[in-house]
């Protein structure tokens, strides 16, 4: 029963933790009109490492089990934590809020070519390139809507587009490693281990460029730190949990990351005053719903046609009563 559902339940907490990662700008924006951007970040991953540690406690790896794969934990905290959060904070104090838009709202495609080259069984198909360049298209009408010409060029624009590209680049691969890594690490514990160790270096990092962090805040501060250290800690935990399931796929899963330009365009309609929609991004969005149904549609098709060509091809096996039939006769 329980194969039965993982595929149904797949989408849904991939759309939870999306959900969950379209809250954690305003967040952001919070935390740093009180605190240095590395140094938040920091103590924001150590704080998500330590709430996860109760749910893995009872049923923590030996130290030989830690020992075995620390090299791989080492090297998801880099990709997924320290490198990606690294760059995506110091791009975004470069260019403007549209334009990182584009560059964040295109990981889905980065991570479908990261996973055609590293992946054997991610091959890019007609059908998913398709339903990336729609999604695509659609989070550049979200951003092209919001007047990105109006931000000032120039050679540290050029640095933060790169920056946050890079960073990209980063979080498919970390998403890659935990993909190849299906059945030897619980995704919460790994979560857990790789997003403090990650949280540590940071910190580490932010103390000879931006010096130590104020202690006293104001409630806003800890309030922001707080919710992002918590989604943090759930969604990553979902998203590693969904990268080791069998069958997932690294570019497949990522498709759903388009919904994050769109969740959070929502919120600030919601919560943010001012703000309100309008005609060009609701078609933006209109285009990345389409993406996502194109996928889903073209990925149940396909599954269709691979399991009745796997019952095609099946040979049928004999009854037992059948076998049992024909010793008796054999024996008489």
């Amino acid at each position: 029963m329980a194969k039965c559902s993982a595929p149904l339940t797949t989408p849904l907490l991939a759309i939870l933790a999306c959900l969950l990662w379209s809250t954690a700008f305003v967040g952001v924006k919070i935390g740093l009109r009180y605190s240095e951007p590395l140094s938040f970040a920091g103590i924001r991953f150590m704080l998500s490492g330590l709430i996860l540690v109760p749910f893995w406690w009872k049923k923590r790896p030996s130290a030989g089990t830690v020992s075995s794969h620390f090299r791989g934990i080492l090297s998801v905290s880099f990709f997924q934590t320290t490198l990606l959060y690294g760059l995506f904070y110091a791009g975004m104090t470069r260019v403007s809020g549209a334009l990182a838009a584009i560059i964040v709202g295109a990981s889905p495609l980065i991570a479908a070519l990261a996973a055609h080259f590293f992946m054997p069984d991610d091959e890019m198909t007609p059908a998913k390139g398709l339903s990336l360049c729609i999604g695509m298209a659609g989070v550049l009408i979200i951003s092209i809507s919001r007047n990105p010409w109006t931000a000032s060029a120039g050679p540290g624009e050029f640095l933060g587009i790169l920056l946050l590209v890079l960073s990209g680049v980063s979080s498919a691969l970390g998403n890659i490693v935990v993909a190849r890594d299906r059945h030897h690490t619980d995704p919460v514990f790994l979560n857990s281990a790789q997003i403090f160790l990650g949280g540590v270096t940071l910190f580490l990092i932010s103390l000879p460029l931006e010096g130590l962090p104020r202690l006293i805040q104001p409630p806003a501060y800890y309030g922001a730190l707080l919710w992002l250290a918590l989604l943090s800690a759930v969604a990553f935990s979902l998203w590693f949990m969904l990268l080791k399931r069998p069958g997932v796929r690294v570019s497949e899963l990522n498709l759903w990351k388009f919904i994050i330009p769109v969740c959070g365009a929502l919120l600030s309609w919601i919560i943010l005053p001012g703000e309100s929609p309008r005609l060009v991004p609701v078609i933006g969005m209109i285009c990345i719903a389409g993406a996502i149904v194109l996928f889903n549609l073209s990925a149940m098709f396909r599954n269709r046609e691979l399991k009745e060509a796997a019952g095609k091809y099946e040979k049928p096996r004999p009854h037992k009563a059948v076998v049992a039939e024909k010793c008796t006769v054999k024996h008489l």
